[in-house]
């Protein structure tokens, strides 16, 4: 197998950070060696096949995104982004491994639907990839069918308390959905927003003529997120199960989330990057000659973007300082504005909720350490560590150490990347297959140099050198945050 030495480069790890040298054969990380140690004092760059120069730069664990939705049909169009593309562009942006969604929609069985996720990814992707399971119906079927979820490598499922006729559960099904999850150990992920009284309120501003963009913000108010975490965190209470609140935007939900863990109780909570540096005020739109008001939908998701004037912004820094919101993924659910977002020109509530970010995170989330937002190791530990053990694939990943998989960044904190539209020619770019960016004209004091994913140079010094099938499907285990 085929050797490879990461020289002079600072190790960072969610526990601290330090000069050594990363020694790879094949897929596995094999040693970490500090200077003066007996193998380097032997000189073994002469003795590997390949060296890559890391010095002056950052070594860390791939990223791991546990939230995205490649090929998800939503809205009567589907994501843009297949395995194929959008694990690619994911590799571009140093994610190493992905955790997307299977999904099972009403009338249909868990394990059919399962497998027709297994058949879009196999082959296809470029980063290895897990699946969590949406149980988009809960009946007696579907929770017979969550007994066997651990034999697939499956140890979470997803639940939403919005979008009635699409992926509702009502209360009484929530509670039987968490008690079959609290009897395996199994992680309820939960869309928490109040949706038949979110219908109520789009009912109500499409009447009165508000049709825009924005109007979305408004019709999922912040209450709206904070009661469905309450009574998340509730049945959760009743049942025993452990439960993991998605996509937080609104900071009087991360109060909820909070108090819940202070008692002790086995809670958790994601943000994402849009509800770090966005705002509902983006959608406001107008910019654009193209799309005048329109132009807010490209930042249409849900939930949605908050109002920076209230705060909510700032608190989302805040608690991932103090773990009050214990990592970032991306909820990468792509949808182009030309044929996908103008679906709903006319009506808000039709526009395809989603934002394309699985190449940025890792960038962004490192501005936020040049920003004086986090410390460079917690910068490590939400986007790679904490996603690895939270839904059960630490050690193999989220870690640079010995018998890991060598997946593994070289990322130069002296470099720049500069966010556009796909390939310009300007030298703005990104790889997702979207007719635009939501993160247009950002800019990042760092660069992604080097990306190893077990073992193989699949991004290096702006070429990509992966392929098609690369990735693998990764079988999980529980999660290790659970008491």
């Amino acid at each position: 197998m085929a050797t490879t030495l990461i020289s002079g480069g600072t190790v960072v790890t969610a526990t601290g950070r330090s000069e050594a040298d990363v020694l790879v054969d094949g897929e596995k990380i094999v040693g970490v060696l500090t200077p003066g140690s007996v193998l380097l004092g032997s000189d073994l760059s002469r003795a590997v096949d390949t060296v890559i120069d890391a010095k002056g730069k950052y070594v860390i664990p791939g990223g791991v995104d546990a939230h995205t939705h490649m090929e998800l049909p939503f809205g009567g169009t589907a994501a843009s982004d297949t395995f194929e593309t959008g694990t690619r562009a994911a590799a571009w942006g140093g994610t190493t491994t992905i955790i997307d969604f299977a999904v099972q929609t009403y009338g249909e069985r868990v394990m059919d639907g399962l497998a027709a996720w297994h058949d879009k990814a196999r082959g296809n992707c470029a980063i290895d990839y897990a699946f969590h399971q949406i149980i988009g119906d809960v009946n007696a079927d579907s929770l017979q069918a969550m007994d066997g979820l651990l034999d697939e490598g499956i140890s979470s499922y997803k639940l939403f308390m919005a979008y009635p006729g699409v992926f509702y559960s009502d209360d009484a099904q929530i509670l039987r959905a968490m008690q079959k999850s609290a009897e395996h150990g199994l992680m309820t992920m939960m869309h928490a927003e109040n949706g038949p009284a979110i219908d109520v309120l789009v009912e109500q501003l499409l009447a009165k003529g508000k049709t825009d963009p924005y109007y979305h913000g408004v019709a999922r108010a912040w209450q709206m997120e904070e009661e469905a975490t309450h009574r998340a965190i509730m049945l959760a209470n009743l049942t025993g199960a452990p439960l993991y609140v998605v996509h937080v935007s609104a900071k009087q939900a991360v109060e909820q989330l909070a108090a819940a863990r202070d008692v002790g109780q086995n809670v958790f909570g994601e943000t994402c990057p849009q509800y770090l540096y966005l705002s509902l005020e983006e959608q406001l739109g107008g910019a654009s000659d193209e799309w005048g008001a329109f132009e807010g939908a490209k930042w249409v998701c849900s939930t949605p973007l908050r109002s920076k004037a209230e705060g909510h912004q700032a608190h989302m820094w805040q608690s991932l300082r103090t773990n009050d919101i214990q990592m970032v993924s991306t909820d990468h659910c792509p949808f182009c504005m030309k044929g996908q977002k103008d679906l709903g020109l006319s009506d808000f509530s039709k526009i395809p909720n989603g934002i394309g970010s699985v190449e940025h995170r890792m960038d962004l989330l490192y501005q936020g350490v040049v920003d004086g937002q986090i410390s460079l190791e917690r910068w490590v530990e939400i986007t790679s560590t904490t996603p690895a053990r939270m839904f059960g694939l630490y050690g193999r990943k989220g870690v640079i150490a010995p018998g890991a998989d060598a997946d593994i960044v070289v990322y130069d904190p002296n470099g720049h990347t500069s966010i556009g539209l796909p390939v310009d020619g300007n030298g703005k770019s990104h790889h997702m297959n979207m007719d635009y960016s939501a993160w247009e004209g950002f800019e990042i004091d760092g660069h992604v140099d080097t990306v190893l994913s077990r073992g193989k140079v699949v991004v290096h010094d702006n070429q990509y050198l992966g392929a098609k099938g690369d990735g693998r499907f990764v079988k999980r285990g529980l999660s290790q945050y659970l008491i």
